[in-house]
């Protein structure tokens, strides 16, 4: 079994190099890259890649050898945190937009929110936006152990979760982890809302949910009668955030 794709990935996710520069290198459509992950690269092409990456064709070809271990080097993508010695590469930045098409280490993920399900009811219901995606690579989903087909993101509303988690915010979901681990954030479905909290299991199958901003946010229990009678659902483990800052200073001319 050709195991050398597997190695060319790792290789390229540690020295922070994208499929698509990679493929550019190679004069190859990023396709062909994608193909080398899943069934190695060609025996014909090994020699070449491993010249073109300045690592050994032994270790690519059957990690036989020493694995490479090249040292970093500051270029106009990286910049200096902290002591001399530490060095973190920066990524550039490259806008898209829906008609981008998927570098070979994307993914889109869905993006849901509350939606009204009855006109003039104010029901509502936590479902995907059609046509709404964002873009996460694979290296991001498999470190967080997320299966890229149970991800899905949503926005977060209010200031329960504040500071950790701002009014604005974007959150990533598994939907494949919804057992409750104590302590841990999730979000849910609470009667057609869309919220997140951190859950505690309680005795006789309770839960709590709790709010980083307990405060202002006290905990609320419900027993399990009240969770079905509520239709309260767990979504999903929650695994990624980001937040969108307000611009303090003046804003830039347009």
């Amino acid at each position: 079994m050709n195991t050398s794709g597997q190695r060319l990935r790792e290789y390229l996710d540690s020295q922070g190099m994208s499929y698509a520069d990679f493929a550019k290198r190679m004069n190859v459509d990023p396709q062909h890259v994608n193909n080398w992950f899943k069934r190695g690269v060609p025996k014909a092409r090994i020699f070449e890649v491993a010249d073109a990456l300045k690592i050994d064709p032994r270790w690519l070809a059957d990690g036989m050898a020493q694995a490479p271990s090249a040292p970093a080097k500051i270029g106009v993508n990286q910049v200096h945190y902290g002591g001399p010695d530490e060095v973190t590469p920066l990524e550039p930045l490259h806008p898209w937009d829906d008609k981008t098409p998927l570098e070979p280490d994307e993914v889109e993920v869905p993006l849901y929110k509350e939606v009204e399900i009855a006109a003039g009811s104010g029901r509502t219901a936590v479902r995907a936006i059609e046509g709404r995606k964002l873009r996460f690579s694979y290296a991001t989903l498999r470190a967080a152990g997320v299966d890229p087909s149970s991800a899905f993101c949503a926005s977060v509303n209010g200031d329960s979760m504040a500071p950790l988690i701002n009014h604005g915010a974007t959150i990533g979901v598994d939907r494949a982890s919804t057992n409750i681990i104590d302590g841990e954030i999730y979000a849910l479905e609470h009667d057609g809302m869309l919220r997140v909290k951190i859950l505690h299991r309680m005795p006789g199958g309770a839960i709590r949910l709790r709010s980083y901003n307990s405060d202002e946010f006290p905990d609320e229990t419900y027993t399990p009668e009240q969770i079905i009678d509520q239709h309260i659902v767990v979504l999903g483990w929650v695994f990624w955030w980001s937040v969108l800052r307000t611009r303090r200073g003046p804003t830039l001319a347009r």
